[in-house]
């Protein structure tokens, strides 16, 4: 459709006004916690990362067993919405934010105080992890939120997304966590992390990773203008 003559000067000065503010997103840098403070909140990653450290959520799907005996045994197990799963004979146990080793001492005194077993050996063992999520915005091919099967590291979540856009500012990857009820971030740079220069942090669930800032979301956009980010990683925010 062609633009009126009159409407032009309106149309111009909001493009203007619009590539001002995308170009003040894209050269203005991420001024959070770096080095050695970004991983002292944001440990980096370690070849075999313990799977026990791993809490439990809902539609997660587990596996119980109790040495030699089947019938209290079971290979999967879903757990519900409420964070519960069904034990033959025990009936509900609440499964949620307990590590696999927690679950199976607890399922363990269940079925003895029960007077099923007079020692039970209960070992769980975590088949499919979907509770825990990470959010990946910002500079990737598709941005999105993604499930952790396991241990995930910051190129894990990357990888996930399928890498980063050409025009990304890989140099500037914000992560964001809640700790203690406070909203932490801290700055990476994952150019050093892929030449092996840099540790590679370990992410948790409903961690927000945010690549570069020439093409944020408004959300991101308007969140990092606003928000004191150099302050971000010392205290909490709204």
């Amino acid at each position: 459709m062609p633009i009126a003559i009159s409407r032009l000067p309106a149309l111009c000065a909001a493009l203007a006004a619009g590539a001002l503010l995308l170009s003040g997103c894209a050269q203005r840098p991420l001024n959070l916690p770096s080095g050695a403070d970004a991983y002292a909140i944001f440990p980096p990653g370690t070849a075999q990362p313990p799977l026990q450290d791993y809490l439990i959520g809902p539609s997660d799907t587990i596996s119980v067993t109790v040495f030699n005996e089947p019938d209290f045994s079971s290979p999967t197990l879903r757990v519900d919405v409420g964070g519960n799963i069904n034990i033959a004979l025990v009936g509900r146990v609440h499964a949620a934010g307990k590590s696999t080793d927690q679950l199976g001492r607890e399922v363990g005194d269940a079925l003895r105080s029960g007077g099923y077993l007079v020692n039970p050996r209960v070992t769980v063992n975590l088949v499919e992890a979907v509770s825990q999520r990470v959010t990946v915005d910002g500079e990737v091919v598709q941005p999105g939120i993604y499930p952790l099967t396991g241990p995930t590291t910051l190129l894990d979540a990357i990888a996930m997304s399928r890498g980063t856009t050409r025009t990304a500012r890989v140099t500037e990857v914000a992560v964001f966590r809640v700790i203690n009820g406070e909203q932490r971030a801290a700055k990476f740079d994952l150019a050093a992390i892929r030449r092996g220069e840099a540790p590679n942090p370990v992410l948790q669930g409903n961690d927000v990773v945010v690549v570069g800032f020439n093409r944020l979301s408004g959300f991101w956009r308007d969140f990092l203008q606003s928000a004191p980010v150099f302050a971000l990683f010392l205290r909490p925010f709204g």
